[in-house]
């Protein structure tokens, strides 16, 4: 058997649980046996021994005999059917059901309880990201915009910038687990037409079948008016969840990535682990790039469960269906590898202060030039006046300092010779040493950040998750 890359190379062994097609095919039985001991409890009549005999074959599960019948009856549900009937010796099941009474309800409870998998990690990664943002809240490194060097940031900030975008996405996470819908027992076309023969047209009775199920199922709110299917918009909020849950840490896997190539951090390297089978000396980002690629293939997904959302023909269809059954495991699974590399990330990375001072002592006066600009400005220099005479010393002092003519960033000593400011190289000096270290409110912003995750992730186990060993 090809296997599913995703599944087995990357995704943890409570997401494959959820998705497997041995536990899909229980889940299918144990929602048979809900709905027939319900029926039973509200009048119908279903022998004992047989709601007995289904249940001591639940764990009976041949995928080899399914797929066999299947080859048959080119109808997945009606094999299944099949199977669990003759392993129990009774045709009880399936009363008043159609396929999407079965597959949509239990497809489902797969996503509610992968989305609860996948609320766990973030709440992992977040209590290891308010960790590390104190580690490294008064670290000082050079901030750049567009890649290039800005102004002083430190780095436990730069990881509370990723760290409330992915608060962001978990609240969205929680509201959707909240709020999910299950279609229910709707039967063909949505009418319930099938249970309410059952019961003779006692509406009241398939209501209360249907709640039973949804308790069953775990999901508290029921779609009223669903077709044959429900509504795949709701399957496009749940891929743009997990995008959303990506996003926070690819824009991290990124910056790390920026900040080895010049070795001013590290994603942390393993004893024994091999960068290059080149060149011995690599120490690769091999882990961020990984979640970046995590996070390209969540994207192609979000373009998958676009198209199928708004493309519902009349009741419904099952155009969907090829789709939806690589979309939603691997969707899953992709972001469970991205949340558990992340987390062995924040364990393992580390930053270089000696390295990281040399770059921002290089960049100082630029990263300080708009406080030059605002002492100037508080000295009586208009704002535009003093914008333009900094900038044409940077860009000079830049311009230099590139073609080999000057060994230093000497902007400051061009500024005091110019004099436009009215500030001598001290006076101008005196800002760069006062400002050196002054990273505006981002200690502030930091414990922010941190009181926040303390705050609203609480979930029992996952400030102590530890991480599987990943590839």
């Amino acid at each position: 058997m090809i296997p599913n890359i995703l599944a087995e190379r990357y995704a943890t062994a409570d997401m494959k649980a959820v998705w497997s097609p041995e536990g899909k095919v229980r889940l299918e039985r144990e929602l048979w046996i809900a709905v027939m001991k319900g029926q039973k409890d509200l009048g119908l009549d279903i022998p004992q021994e047989a709601i007995n005999a289904y249940e001591a074959a639940v764990d009976e599960i041949n995928l080899e005999s399914i797929d066999a019948r299947e080859r048959v009856t080119r109808h997945d549900v009606k094999a299944r059917i099949e199977e669990f009937c003759d392993l129990a010796g009774h045709e009880h099941i399936h009363k008043g059901m159609t396929s999407r009474d079965l597959t949509e309800n239990v497809e489902q409870l797969q996503v509610h309880r992968a989305l609860e998998v996948t609320r766990f990690k973030t709440a992992a990664v977040l209590h290891r990201l308010s960790r590390k943002a104190a580690d490294f809240r008064d670290l000082v490194v050079t901030a750049r915009t567009h890649n290039v060097a800005a102004q002083i940031t430190t780095l436990g900030k730069r990881l509370s910038m990723f760290g409330e975008e992915l608060i962001v996405a978990q609240r969205q996470l929680n509201t959707l687990i909240e709020d999910y819908p299950v279609r229910g027992l709707k039967g063909a076309v949505g009418t319930q037409l099938d249970q309410l023969s059952l019961f003779e047209g006692d509406a009241a009775k398939v209501l209360e079948l249907e709640s039973r199920i949804a308790s069953h199922l775990g999901i508290s709110r029921i779609f009223a008016n669903v077709g044959q299917v429900y509504p795949r918009s709701l399957d496009l909020q749940v891929i743009s969840a997990l995008n959303g849950i990506a996003s926070g840490p690819s824009g991290f896997a990124k910056t790390i990535r920026l900040m080895a190539g010049h070795e001013l951090a590290s994603e942390g390297f393993a004893k024994g682990q091999v960068g290059s089978s080149a060149m011995p000396h690599k120490m690769n980002s091999r882990s961020c790039e990984r979640i970046n690629g995590f996070k390209t293939i969540l994207s192609g997904y979000l373009t998958m469960a676009s198209a199928l959302a708004g493309d519902q023909w009349n009741e419904g269809d099952v155009s969907c269906s090829v789709v939806r059954r690589v979309m939603l495991p691997d969707a899953f699974f992709a972001v469970d590898g991205l949340l558990e590399t992340m987390v062995t990330i924040l364990d393992q990375m580390d930053a270089y202060p000696a390295v990281i001072e040399r770059e921002n002592q290089h960049y100082l006066p630029f990263l300080l030039s708009t406080t030059i600009m605002m002492t100037a400005v508080k000295n009586g220099i208009g704002r535009e006046t003093a914008h333009e005479v900094i900038k044409e010393h940077a860009i000079a002092a830049a311009q230099a300092y590139r073609s080999g003519q000057s060994d230093r960033n000497d902007m400051v000593k061009r500024l005091a010779d110019d004099g436009s400011l009215g500030m001598n190289e001290s006076e101008l000096q005196a800002c760069l040493d006062e400002g050196k270290a002054n990273a505006g409110a981002v200690q502030s912003q930091i414990d922010a950040f941190i009181l926040e995750v303390s705050e609203t992730t609480k979930i029992d186990g996952a400030d102590t998750y530890q991480p599987g060993s990943i590839l």
